[in-house]
């Protein structure tokens, strides 16, 4: 059995079919068989030099429903958002796993995302740039029975979306009203918000949506700044009214007391006349 003849067995060994291509086995059997042998040890050696296609995590997998490309990730054990997930992918479900967190720029390789089902993990926090990226697609967002306390304003600016968010310990601050103000509820999930452990004692276990519409809980904080500058225009409108209304009382009391004053009477001078005269010399 000649050199070359080894070789290409030892090629098919080594690397599997789906890696090799027509015009490479060729051009390996059409090398001397030294530079045949040198060849494959270096390609060999490389190791990852050829790749390998992505697959996707375990317990994950692609899938067609009701003409929508989705990605399921469901009970897969995840600790973080998965990598190799379909830039197509439309749905995308990562219910029912570990995450704890969502970072910046999590989903901004997905430029068709509409759904996200984020439930039943124990997210205690979003950065505010979690959703960067998906404001003209995304319009459905699941975080429901989590561990969020509070979430970030600045993570929903810009989306347009109905948004599930009962099942959490919220600590019914500012951020989440303001929050309840950008995005729509999933109808029949506002009972679920309820106020959790680390709330204000008067409002722990209870919904938060009648407070929310009852008591302003954004001060001077973020959240509230526009608030409070609305809040110190009045201040300072009403200012300038009390000076003016007392300035017309006491326009109006002076002119009064002006009125009540009595006229001051002329001098009298002597009278000098020539029947007084022509009296007193015939006297």
């Amino acid at each position: 059995m000649g050199f070359s003849s080894l070789t290409l067995p030892l090629w098919g060994i080594f690397f599997p079919r789906s890696y090799s291509s027509p015009g490479l086995c060729q051009s390996m059997a059409m090398l001397p068989p030294a530079t045949c042998l040198l060849s494959l040890l270096l390609v060999v050696g490389m190791g990852g030099a050829m790749p390998s296609p992505r697959l996707p995590p375990q317990g994950c997998y692609m899938a067609e429903e009701a003409g929508e490309r989705t990605f399921r990730c469901s009970q897969a054990g995840l600790n973080a958002v998965p990598t190799g997930i379909p830039n197509d992918t439309r749905k995308l479900y990562l219910d029912a796993n570990r995450l704890a967190s969502v970072p910046a720029g999590a989903f901004q390789h997905l430029p068709v995302l509409e759904e996200l089902d984020l439930s039943h993990n124990a997210l205690a926090h979003l950065s505010g740039a979690a959703f960067k990226g998906l404001a003209d697609t995304l319009h459905h967002l699941d975080l429901s029975a989590n561990q969020l306390a509070s979430v970030p304003v600045e993570a929903f600016v810009g989306l347009q979306i109905q948004v599930n968010l009962s099942a959490n310990p919220w600590r019914c601050d500012c951020a989440l009203q303001e929050v309840l103000r950008r995005v729509r509820l999933v109808p029949g999930t506002g009972t679920g918000i309820v106020c959790g452990p680390d709330a204000r004692p008067d409002l722990v276990g209870q919904e938060f949506l009648p407070l929310a519409g009852e008591e302003e809980l954004c001060g001077a904080g973020r959240g509230g700044a526009r608030r409070s500058t609305d809040v110190a225009l009045l201040v300072i409108t009403g200012g300038w009214l009390v000076l003016v209304v007392a300035y017309l009382a006491h326009y109006v009391w002076q002119n009064r007391e002006e009125a009540r004053r009595p006229l001051k009477q002329a001098p009298v001078l002597p009278v000098h006349s020539e029947d007084s005269s022509t009296l007193s010399t015939i006297v």
